[in-house]
């Protein structure tokens, strides 16, 4: 179990993560999610501890994670936004430079090298170079060489940043895979489909606050399963219903630029920002 207790960071003035309090059960599929600056990296960056706190604190089963906690940090492994992988490597040679760095004995990194490249589907490329890779290939390389270490907790920063939709549904599949054999995920994404197609709950952050956190479909369910969409001077207006028949009777006086359609888990990130927004 991880758990953040009043976690907070600030550069000089300016407060990236403001007194973050929640817990994340061992085995879970948590996703943070937030606009642009809400704290979503800071924070995966003091849970990685590449951050530290300036205030408050994070447990891992217990136990307070810093640059000390070498047994903490063991549980953990990050991948982050940007491509961290030497162009002119193979991916074998990713995989045994990775092993290496963790004194993994020669024959353990070519046994989890081989498994892990099967798991991703990129057995048959890893003769070939990171800068010959796709995007998606790239990313699942991240995925293996992360899981070199057989960690229990995996943070992904926007993993499927600039990947075609393609490559996105592979990624989701290779992440289901993970998360089934009771690995702790969690994920950053301003793809909110992806959290609403992988997470069991998620947390909205917004200027560093915590501003919900449950499940999906319990923050759609909250806000309304049922949207009518409103198109007026070029200008969409959408109002939400929990009755089904609700909103039909609204539908057929909105006009011909109306449409009924369910609420997703994005109409509830847009609301919760978008009244954030309005308040400042």
């Amino acid at each position: 179990m991880i758990e953040l207790k009043d976690l907070t960071k600030k550069f000089d003035d300016f407060t990236a993560v403001d007194h973050l309090s929640f817990r994340i059960e061992t085995g879970e599929f948590f996703g943070l999610l937030g606009p642009n600056g809400a704290g979503k990296t800071t924070t995966i960056s003091m849970m990685s501890s590449v951050l530290l706190p300036t205030g408050g604190e994070i447990q891992i089963d217990g136990v307070r994670l810093d640059r000390k906690a070498s047994e903490q940090k063991r549980k953990l492994s990050v991948i982050t936004q940007e491509y961290s992988m030497r162009q002119d490597m193979t991916m074998d040679e990713v995989m045994e430079y990775q092993g290496r760095l963790y004194f993994l004995p020669r024959k353990v990194i070519r046994e989890r090298s081989e498994e892990l490249l099967s798991f991703a589907g990129l057995l048959e490329y890893r003769k070939r170079t990171v800068r010959h890779l796709s995007g998606g290939m790239k990313r699942k390389l991240m995925i293996c060489r992360a899981l070199l270490t057989e960690p229990e907790i995996l943070l992904l920063d926007e993993p499927t940043a600039g990947m075609d939709a393609l490559s996105r549904r592979q990624m989701w599949n290779l992440l289901r895979k993970l998360n089934g054999s009771h690995m702790t995920i969690i994920l950053t994404t301003h793809y909110i489909e992806e959290a609403q197609a992988l997470c069991n709950r998620v947390a909205l952050i917004n200027r560093g606050k915590l501003q919900k956190l449950d499940t999906p479909d319990a923050l759609i369910r909250e806000l309304g399963k049922y949207a009518v969409d409103v198109t007026q001077e070029e200008t969409l207006h959408t109002r939400y219903f929990h009755d089904r028949e609700e909103a039909i009777e609204y539908l057929k006086t909105a006009g011909a630029q109306a449409a009924l359609r369910t609420t997703t888990l994005e109409d509830v990130f847009v609301d919760c920002a978008g009244r954030k927004i309005s308040q400042n």
